[in-house]
């Protein structure tokens, strides 16, 4: 695969900064952050709607069932 370095890099870096120019860098990096920590944030709380609730609170789950009706 591709592995890019230092000047690579480099070069990269100077494009997004002609392009873009010194005031939306910031911007740029800030939505990224925002994204980034939205995507962990999604993650994580599909990863435990898959994992369910743990063992002792279906048992309680269950329990307040039967008493009910």
């Amino acid at each position: 695969m591709f592995h890019p370095g230092f000047s690579e890099l480099v070069i990269i870096m100077v494009i997004v900064f002609v392009i873009f120019g010194a005031g939306k860098i910031p911007q740029l990096g800030e939505g990224l952050g925002k994204g980034i920590r939205n995507f962990r944030s999604g993650i994580k709380e599909s990863s435990k709607e898959i994992q369910g609730p743990a063992p002792s609170e279906e048992q309680g789950v269950k329990s307040k069932k039967g008493g009910d009706g």
